[in-house]
């Protein structure tokens, strides 16, 4: 199955719900990274969270950045998301494992520890907004869930997930985010609530086949539900030489001069895709030039 988020309007338009299947972006994420099962399943609810949070985004240079940092061997996550379900995300250490949880599912909390996340909304504004919270479980659906409680106060439910089959490959990642808007009634809380609370894993029903537009229809079985065009989900870096030109160019003539002069090379490579990017003594030179040159 293509990834991609299904949206629709529940609850005579009170409610909006997004939900996704995100398994090839999280099994790319995985082999990109050569990440360990239990980084790779903190990185793809991450990923997949930042993919559904993306359709909140109005317009096309929009962008939301997600940043997990807490006191566990996983050190921090971070994602980015542009309007159009464009993801990259990396995790600080993709090596590690940390035994199964009572449940026997993936202890994520543990792998992430205690600490904050932050979400940055850029939205062509002067300044970016920036919602800070602290982690409330270090399972990230139940965390961002929270941040849109404190920060936007907006009644929220994400719910993420990721399967990890035989071989550390992903056989099913997705989720969904449901809100409540502004006019909605008191009651639609507990509807909401009774509707997903029978539901089965999402990562079961999407290694059962079902479809973004299936998970919305077991969501709200007995609703009327107005379903929107979907939006495909992919695994997109952004990188670049000449990216990678103005990072080195932000060092500075101190800096810059320093690595020219003393390591004649230098390597850059990227976090989100690891791709490498060389420049010889050379091109570091020139860019010190260009350095000089704007005073």
């Amino acid at each position: 199955m293509t990834d991609y988020i299904a949206k629709a309007m529940a609850l005579s338009g009170q409610v909006r719900i997004y939900s996704a299947v995100t398994t090839g972006v999280v099994e790319e994420a995985r082999i990109l990274h050569d990440m360990n099962p239990t980084p790779a399943v903190a990185l793809g609810r991450v990923l997949t969270g930042a993919a559904l949070m993306s359709q909140t985004l109005k317009g096309e240079n929009q962008s939301i950045t997600i940043q997990i940092k807490g006191d566990g061997p996983i050190g921090g996550i971070v994602a980015v998301t542009d309007s159009k379900a464009g993801v990259r995300g990396y995790v600080y250490n993709p090596f590690f494992d940390v035994p199964l949880n009572d449940k026997g599912k993936f202890d994520i909390a543990a792998a992430v520890g205690k600490g904050y996340l932050n979400v940055i909304k850029d939205i062509g504004m002067k300044e970016p907004y920036i919602g800070y919270v602290d982690l409330v479980s270090g399972e990230i659906a139940e965390d961002l869930t929270y941040y849109y409680a404190y920060s936007e106060q907006i009644p929220t439910v994400m719910n993420l997930g990721v399967l990890i089959g035989a071989g550390g490959k992903v056989e099913a990642a997705g989720g969904f985010f449901i809100q409540l808007l502004p006019d909605a009634r008191e009651d639609s809380i507990e509807k909401v609530e009774k509707c997903i609370s029978d539901l089965l894993p999402v990562t079961t029903l999407i290694h059962q086949g079902k479809t973004p537009e299936d998970l919305i229809n077991l969501i709200f079985p007995d609703e009327d539900v107005e379903m929107f065009d979907t939006c495909p989900v992919r695994y997109q870096c952004n990188c670049s030489r000449d990216r990678m030109e103005r990072n080195l160019m932000s060092l500075g003539v101190k800096n810059l001069s320093e690595i020219a002069e003393e390591e004649k090379s230098a390597e850059l490579q990227c976090h989100f895709c690891n791709k490498k990017y060389q420049f010889t003594g050379g091109e570091l030179l020139k860019l010190l030039d260009g350095v000089k040159s704007r005073g």
